[in-house]
């Protein structure tokens, strides 16, 4: 059996009888005194006063002004309810198509919501009705799915990449395997042709996950520590361990490091900066240059890393920023993971900073990172 559910459709059908009902039953009222007082003209007369009926017979003024009174009392109670029951019925019943008409978007989207899935996100509502709350709603809610589905899609061309990435150094892995057990007469340069060959494809792996890691990590924001850092030191750092790279390419770097005092994850900060010098290496050519300059700027520490290299159209830079993708050749660094700058851009998030991109003419780009000052 289907229980009765105290829907809107229903609570506000319910509500609209009731106000007219209750408007119903004033106006009867009012009628019924109103009714009352026209109809006793005969307090205005002498005592004794007959009415001289049709039939020619004479009743007297008071006695005939009480029956006249209860008649017109009892049409009006019969006529009168039947009036307000009527009106009740029909504006209950025109309220309930009404409510039921009004009501139709809120249901397209329940049932849409019901049925959403990976493969239906591209449903919308498509509300053309009057422009009112529900046709906000239904905006709203079709403005929330083309987010959702861009997400999703976001998240498999993640997965898809991810998957491909980590793919390749494995295929690589086993490759070198096979084909040196397959050989009864390998020797032991072989061998340490072929260990030299997995290390480095499995050092290419362990870097991707834990850059996956770091992604996660910064775009979670669970786990961050919130610790004083300058992110000055963390520059001197990142060129530390990419001085060999650097002085490999012949690159002249020109740095400008003030205090940038910020609040946030040591470890974090420091990926940051390592990464937006690891690009300029990579994405540069010999003889290169690269510059980075941090400070102060309003309420913001700020850490700017330039580099000359190939060209970039200002148009594409904004997709540096989303996972794996690459700017287009590598002049001087080794294949990365394509995570780079969406680690930076995760971090910034998790810090409530922002984190923008410059494309040079001539090429090259510069990378500019603010993020809130730590209180003094």
């Amino acid at each position: 059996m289907t229980r009765l559910r105290p829907t809107l459709r229903l609570r506000l059908t319910l509500l609209n009888a009731l106000l007219l009902l209750g408007a119903g039953s004033m106006l009867f009222l009012l009628a019924w005194l109103l009714v009352g007082e026209a109809v006793r003209p005969v307090q205005e007369l002498a005592e004794g006063t007959v009415v001289l009926l049709r039939d020619g017979s004479e009743v007297n003024a008071r006695a005939w002004q009480e029956r006249l009174l209860d008649n017109a009392h009892f049409e009006l109670l019969v006529k009168g309810s039947l009036a307000v029951l009527a009106i009740t019925l029909v504006g209950m019943f025109g309220a309930y198509a009404l409510v039921g008409r009004a009501l139709r978007p809120l249901h397209q989207v329940t049932a849409i919501a019901q049925g959403l899935g990976g493969e239906t996100l591209d449903q919308r509502i498509g509300y053309a009705g009057a422009d009112d709350e529900v046709a906000e709603l239904a905006d709203t809610f079709d403005a929330m799915l083309d987010r959702l589905d861009a997400n999703f899609s976001a998240q498999q061309r993640f997965v898809a990449n991810a998957s491909h990435e980590l793919r390749t150094p494995l295929a690589v892995i086993r490759t070198e395997v096979d084909v040196t057990l397959s050989d009864p007469d390998v020797d032991a340069a072989e061998l340490r042709r072929m260990g030299l060959v997995v290390r480095d494809a499995s050092e290419r792996a362990n870097a991707l996950v834990d850059a996956l890691l770091v992604l996660a990590r910064s775009q979670a924001r669970t786990g961050l520590r919130a610790e004083p850092v300058d992110l000055a030191a963390g520059v001197k750092g990142a060129l530390s361990a990419m001085d060999g790279e650097i002085r490999r390419t012949n690159l002249t770097v020109t740095t400008r490091l003030h205090p940038a005092p910020v609040i946030g994850d040591p470890s974090l900060l420091d990926r940051l900066a390592g990464n937006l010098i690891e690009n300029a290496v990579r994405y540069n050519h010999l003889g290169g240059h690269i510059w980075i300059t941090s400070g102060r700027e309003g309420d913001y520490a700020q850490l700017v890393v330039g580099n000359t290299g190939f060209e970039v159209d200002q148009a594409d830079v904004a997709g540096l920023f989303e996972p794996f993708r690459r700017g287009g050749r590598e002049r001087t660094g080794a294949r990365g993971s394509g995570l780079g700058l969406s680690i930076v851009h995760a971090v910034c998030q998790a810090h409530a900073g922002s984190v923008g991109a410059v494309a040079r003419q001539g090429g090259g780009m510069e990378v500019t990172v603010a993020l809130p000052l730590r209180p003094a």
